[in-house]
């Protein structure tokens, strides 16, 4: 996937987040979240601002578990992406193993691969 491609799907990723924030849809907000926690996955930046989004919004829903989960994920970003020991498709909530490969959604899959993954 191309730097711009990744760009783009993540920051529709976020914005979609930031909506469903708004609109007080605690699912989609999650749902939007997990997307852009697939995409960010390669790249340590953005794989660390995602789960920093969900620390957040954990925190702002006072979501115990939630916390420690993102707090815990956060430490293990960085040494996932540099080892290159990513379980692609992992959705980086609490409520999966930090360690499980699952599978990628259809449109996020195209357009990975469309970008040359």
């Amino acid at each position: 996937m191309t730097a711009s491609t990744l760009s783009r799907l993540l920051d529709q990723e976020i914005a979609a987040y930031r909506r469903a924030h708004a609109a007080r849809d605690v699912g989609a907000a999650w749902t939007a979240l997990e997307r852009a926690h697939i995409l960010s996955q390669p790249n340590l930046g953005p794989h660390v601002r995602v789960h920093c989004l969900m620390l957040g919004y954990a925190v702002r829903l006072r979501d115990g578990r939630e916390i420690l989960g993102q707090a815990a994920r956060l430490t293990l970003a960085p040494i996932g992406t540099l080892t290159g020991r990513i379980p692609w498709g992992n959705t980086g909530r609490s409520n999966v193993s930090a360690f499980v490969r699952m599978p990628v959604p259809a449109d996020l899959d195209a357009a990975m691969r469309e970008g040359g993954k």
